[in-house]
């Protein structure tokens, strides 16, 4: 590294072996020299610890590198933080996929949710076969330790777990319950939209945002114009009254209740001709055991970190303009909520 804007250079005596069993020549390992053999081990630190806050680009402007060299210095950082963590022994786990390329490329990242961090990322795909690979990596006896499963309602998650951890509970994340819950009001706003005359259509043209709102967050100019969308249509008007008061589905502390409330809801929507509700409350029904968790689960997790990590792994995605190289993104991902130090 520069000292004072000098460039300073190393200069020191490495044995070379001709060795006259196997007639190979062997070269003294010196344990402070990194991979690339022409940098220090303490350099390639610095750099990788510049990657985590830089893109690749920058990190070579600043030191002077070719980028291919800085992307070798940051594998070897990256690989020598995993290597200082215990084996994954999880026993909450948090599973999703990730996008990682156009044309529905996905990537399965399983997390420790105790741990709050990936400690597993798939090969390409997200289908049964490739989450099985995460449990023949971690052991059938560690696989049977795991208590709790945080997924989406995709059903190849559910038949991984419940094939290798058959005692382990399976909850579905309350952000993407409500993300169908959100799709389906959207769904009546565009049924509502093409069902009725031109004229009418401007009440309901640019609200989309604020029907998905929540009625606390939105300003006096919004409830404005959603007080007088709500005057002319009655339809939305109860679609975003049901999807205003689901939200409470989630502070009950008892399944008992919980269903009770549940069953009231559903209620509502008869006569009321809001298929997609309809249609959410019955994917709502086939997945009660997976939701109605939630009233029973204490430990004190932040069930919200499935979704904030994979929004975490979309910006390093945006930041390099995405990667060729899969083995360098599962790096990324596995060390970037490792702490710094």
């Amino acid at each position: 590294m520069d000292v004072s804007n000098r460039r300073i250079y190393l200069k020191f005596i490495r044995v070379r072996v001709n060795c006259q069993e196997c007639n190979a020549v062997h070269v003294e390992k010196l344990d402070w020299l990194a991979d690339n053999t022409r940098y220090t081990k303490r350099f390639a630190m610095e750099v990788g610890k510049c990657c985590r806050d830089s893109t690749n680009k920058a990190v070579a402007r600043k030191f002077g590198l070719d980028e291919h060299t800085v992307k070798v210095l940051d594998i070897q950082y990256m690989k020598a933080c995993l290597m200082k963590l215990p084996k994954m022994s999880p026993t909450i786990i948090g599973v999703d996929e990730v996008a990682i390329r156009k044309g529905h490329r996905y990537r399965i990242v399983v997390s420790d949710l105790i741990l709050e961090r990936p400690i597993w990322v798939g090969k390409e795909g997200r289908k049964e076969a490739d989450f099985q690979v995460f449990f023949d990596k971690l052991g059938k006896n560690k696989s049977l330790k795991i208590k709790l499963s945080v997924m989406d309602m995709w059903v190849p998650f559910r038949n991984g777990v419940e094939k290798n951890s058959p005692d382990s509970g399976i909850l579905y994340d309350k952000f993407h319950v409500m993300l169908h819950l959100n799709n389906a009001v959207d769904q009546v706003r565009r049924n509502e939209y093409n069902r009725l005359p031109k004229k009418k259509r401007r009440y309901i043209k640019g609200k989309r945002f604020l029907l998905l709102a929540h009625m606390k967050n939105i300003d006096a100019r919004g409830k404005k114009s959603l007080k007088e969308l709500f005057s002319v249509n009655r339809r939305l008007y109860k679609a975003y009254t049901l999807k205003e008061q689901f939200s409470q589905l989630w502070d009950y502390k008892t399944e008992k209740w919980a269903r009770k409330f549940f069953d009231n809801w559903k209620s509502q929507l008869r006569w009321q001709r809001l298929d997609p509700l309809v249609k959410f409350a019955e994917m709502v029904e086939r997945h009660w055991d997976g939701i109605a968790i939630h009233c029973t689960f204490k430990d004190d997790i932040k069930l919200g970190y499935v979704e904030g990590a994979n929004n975490k792994i979309k910006v390093i995605q945006r930041q390099a303009y995405g990667y060729r190289d899969d083995e360098y993104l599962e790096l990324k991902i596995l060390t970037a909520f490792l702490p710094r130090k």
